[in-house]
């Protein structure tokens, strides 16, 4: 009886100490917020691709902790803040970090 007890205790203690690897290595990251950023990219990449005023497909959008990186190209600086404007009506976001350069003609 007292190596099943021995050995319930050691397997409790193995699971507990794995269970933070469960956690996605993106920096310190938990899943949960990665599953949350990862819902945020969607969402912004989303509205750009409904807004008529925006090219989303020059647009690439990242997420890390609810903060959103815009980087690619836009055809005026107003496609530009329209993509940030955009990106920070997506619930979650936190802040936008505008890298969009505007293509000169």
């Amino acid at each position: 009886m007292k190596l099943h007890h021995s050995l319930s205790a050691v397997s409790a203690a193995a699971f507990l100490i794995a269970l933070p690897g469960c956690a996605v290595t993106r920096g310190q990251e938990t899943v949960g917020a990665y599953i949350d950023d990862s819902a945020i990219t969607v969402n912004v990449k989303a509205r750009l691709a409904d807004a008529a005023a925006v090219d989303a497909a020059a647009i690439s959008v990242e997420t890390l902790e609810g903060t959103v990186m815009l980087s690619g190209f836009a055809r005026s600086s107003a496609e530009k803040t329209s993509a940030e404007r955009l990106a920070y009506e997506v619930k979650g976001v936190k802040s936008v970090h505008n890298a969009i350069v505007v293509r000169r003609s």
